[in-house]
């Protein structure tokens, strides 16, 4: 499990430039950015948060209901 500690002070990669890309935790294996036109998640695997835009890209048009409730690879 992540931190509380660590989940505090993670933002999504993409929006903290411009925003504060605050993450909310879903399912106790996923970060969404809670950014309104961003909608990208973070998988966490092996208690590690992947915060690679690339990865949170791939979730994009994956809405948080249908997200699997373990991360695929993990």
């Amino acid at each position: 499990m992540v931190s509380k500690d660590l989940l505090e002070i993670l933002r999504c990669p993409s929006c903290v430039r411009e925003n504060e890309g605050l993450l909310e935790l879903v399912k106790d294996t996923w970060l969404v950015c809670q950014e309104p036109d961003c909608g990208r998640k973070y998988p966490i695997k092996d208690d590690i948060p992947v915060m690679l835009i690339e990865e949170g890209d791939k979730w994009v048009s994956v809405s948080v209901d249908d997200l699997p409730e373990k991360p695929p690879g993990d």
